[in-house]
């Protein structure tokens, strides 16, 4: 195993405000995936997104990845963008990511405590499916390819009417995963089939806001009120129109309770 090499995309430029890092869903590319909600948070936080590993922009991975090496290359591209001067070192820091970039959150959280100012955990879960589950997944789409879980993807991501309501933004999703690395999606179900942290939620410190898709059949609400009730420093918020992709679905109530959860723990002025 090793850290994955992740890239970013800087959606807009404002070093001077908070700056907001966008995590995906597996399947998807943050422009698809965030991009709806962008004009949302613009004028909030300077927005950066990243791409998993053979999604969007980032390149495929060579191996397996654990949920953990995952966390730790979002914290070398943020130490690359400070490098580079897009991040201000004295930046307040605040994390966004949606399913396996929700679960991302938490082990930030867990493994680099006080990063972040604040993360939130969009239709996501302590843990997530089963070990069995997530390596029949891997197996089967390393020998087939990410088309075979188009169908069960499209039925899980979206809620009832949104495909017909929204059919470029929809198709759009689809696309990403019909594009993805077959092999790094793999990576990528190996590393949530290894993912549980539902026992350590009592040691993580940091602000968390997690959000669920009153529609979420693979995120229920049920699994942000168990984040909420068992980490010190958790809430949970429902939103009653979306699924599992929710800055996509709707993009304007994610981005309003993001901006109310980073405002109300920020010393810093979000306008």
């Amino acid at each position: 195993m090793s850290i994955p090499v992740l890239t970013p995309s800087l959606f807009n430029s404002a070093p001077q405000r908070p700056t907001l890092i966008l995590g995906p869903s597996l399947g998807t590319g943050s422009l698809a995936l965030w991009g709806p909600a962008v004009p949302y948070l613009t004028e909030h936080f300077q927005l950066v997104a990243w791409d998993l590993p053979g999604h969007g922009e980032s390149a495929p991975s060579t191996g397996d990845f654990s949920m953990g090496e995952l966390a730790a290359g979002v914290i070398s591209m943020i130490d690359a963008l400070r490098v580079d001067g897009i991040v201000a070192e004295d930046s307040t820091l605040f994390y966004a990511g949606v399913s396996i970039g929700g679960a991302t959150a938490l082990q930030l959280a867990h493994d680099f405590p006080g990063t972040f100012a604040g993360l939130s955990v969009i239709c996501s879960a302590a843990k997530i499916g089963t070990p069995e589950g997530w390596a029949e997944r891997a197996e089967l789409v390393a020998k087939a390819g990410t088309p075979v879980v188009m169908t069960g993807s499209a039925e899980r991501w979206f809620a009832p009417g949104f495909i017909e309501a929204n059919p470029v933004a929809s198709t759009n999703l689809l696309h990403n995963l019909q594009d993805a690395d077959r092999f790094s999606y793999a990576h990528a179900c190996a590393a949530l089939g290894g993912f549980d942290l539902s026992g350590a939620l009592g040691s993580l410190a940091d602000p968390l806001l997690a959000i669920a898709g009153a529609h979420d059949q693979v995120c229920p609400p049920a699994d942000a009120e168990f984040i909420a009730e068992h980490a010190p420093n958790a809430r949970a918020a429902v939103i009653d129109t979306v699924a599992h992709l929710a800055p996509a679905e709707d993009p304007a109530a994610t981005a309003a309770l993001l901006v109310e959860f980073f405002a109300s723990i920020s010393q810093e002025k979000i306008a």
